[in-house]
């Protein structure tokens, strides 16, 4: 089976909070919720250890991950209260209206805050280096699906257009046309069609394409959540 245990799933969120990630905000570790976002991260990567595949965007946004301490997943989905992010609402629905919400684990190449309080930017090519060695380790023995291009490109595995601006029906539609199996791996089953990474810590950025300041500004909205 697939992800860390108990034991192992602590271990990681300790090593995920003492990481420095660039300049990037590790609300993990810094700010006075960063105990609370280290226990419900340990939680969800326990309860989803059995997912068969694995969901990853490319940094966490700051009304998104940076509040709530859950990849793709805002504050509001957790408690009903607080704020709310447009592409952790949509990636939800999805999941939910297929079924699909126990198989997926979700996360981010990235996995610490580009960008301040209220600002989210594009991670650096360092900072990708720096965070894709976790989202490899959570990878292991799952089907890897990305969500949006600089995802992709960093991780390699299935493609998703991302949500964002206008893209939520084709997203909807390219999770279903996957055919994933519903449902938590059973121990000892490999994945359905498990993808295999073929990226490296030292080569991530070696494919991906310098942006113009538009490309940026549409990535920074886009890809964040």
């Amino acid at each position: 089976m697939p992800g860390p245990g108990a034991r192992s799933s602590a271990g990681f969120v300790e090593r995920l909070a003492a990481a420095r990630i660039g300049t990037t905000y590790n609300f993990y570790r810094d700010g006075e919720r960063a105990p609370l976002l280290r226990e419900r991260l340990r939680a969800y990567l326990e309860e989803r250890a059995g997912a068969n595949l694995i969901l990853v965007a490319e940094a966490p946004g700051y009304r998104g991950t940076r509040i709530s301490g859950i990849p793709l997943t805002s504050e509001r989905q957790l408690g009903g209260e607080g704020p709310s992010e447009a592409t952790a609402s949509v990636v939800h629905r999805a999941l939910a209206e297929l079924e699909l919400e126990a198989s997926v684990l979700l996360w981010n190449v990235v996995p610490t805050h580009p960008g301040g309080e209220r600002s989210n930017r594009r991670p650096t090519c360092p900072e990708i280096e720096a965070g894709l060695p976790y989202a490899l380790a959570l990878a292991r023995g799952r089907r890897v699906v990305t969500l949006g291009r600089i995802a992709q490109q960093a991780l390699g595995g299935d493609y998703l257009r991302h949500p964002a601006h206008g893209g939520a029906s084709e997203f909807r539609r390219g999770l279903q046309a996957l055919r994933l199996p519903r449902g938590p791996l059973r121990s000892g089953e490999a994945p359905c069609g498990a993808a295999s990474i073929v990226r490296s810590a030292g080569t991530a950025c070696a494919v991906l394409p310098g942006p113009s300041h538009e490309d940026l500004q549409r990535q920074d909205r886009r890809d964040h959540a």
